[in-house]
């Protein structure tokens, strides 16, 4: 059930739901109609009919005239997220080492302490929390509020497939040490090689996830 909050209901069913289908709830094809979801959600139809609209603006649902079917992301899609990825987030890199301050570096270092901590726990759930975190205190670094309003969308379309590579110790452990050279590289001020380790771990993200 949806909890009132201070965010708009609408807003509050659109992350619910958006959520719901990059995580894998709801499969590719199916149906979603106003009046299941009002009764699973237990809100009106009038906040459902907004969230509808702004998933299928984001490509993420579709109209069928019976209902809305899930598109979810496409493996050309997944492909084409990572090929921007790739390209954006080594500059974001760059730019982080040259710009962070001591206090954002520290935040970032405690992220990646509390990722590494969940690793030795082998907590999936909790590493991919730490996974999203580092990445979005990547992007702020970059100090670019462009580049943090694209990777961000396009970080979280990803959720499904890093989940299930988080749920790999093999992955999740060469994630977390990969994280840690770029972290490094930023506390060093070193743009070539905080551009370098994260372009690589990016590939490296890719490849595990088509393998799997």
């Amino acid at each position: 059930m949806i909890e009132h909050k201070t965010v708009s209901l609408a807003d509050q069913v659109f992350e619910h739901l958006e959520t719901d289908i990059l995580s894998g709830k709801y499969n590719r094809g199916e149906i979603l109609t106003e009046s299941k979801l009002s009764a699973e959600l237990g809100v009106s139809r009038t906040p459902i009919r907004e969230a509808l609209r702004r998933l299928e603006q984001e490509h993420l649902i579709e109209d069928s005239g019976k209902g809305s079917v899930v598109i979810g992301v496409t493996e050309k899609d997944l492909e084409d997220i990572y090929l921007i990825r790739e390209q954006i987030e080594c500059l974001v890199a760059s730019m982080a080492a040259e710009n962070r301050t001591d206090e954002q570096l520290a935040e970032l270092k405690e992220i990646l302490e509390l990722q590494e901590f969940y690793l030795a726990k082998q907590d999936a759930d909790h590493i991919k929390k730490m996974d999203n975190k580092f990445h979005n205190k990547m992007y702020e670094l970059s100090g670019s509020i462009v580049f943090y309003d694209t990777l961000l969308p396009l970080h979280k379309k990803t959720q499904k497939y890093r989940k299930a590579s988080m749920q790999s110790n093999s992955r999740a452990t060469a994630s977390v040490e990969e994280h840690r050279k770029i972290y490094d590289a930023v506390a060093l001020g070193d743009s070539e090689l905080a551009a370098k380790y994260a372009k690589e771990h990016v590939e490296n993200a890719f490849n595990h996830i088509k393998k799997g």
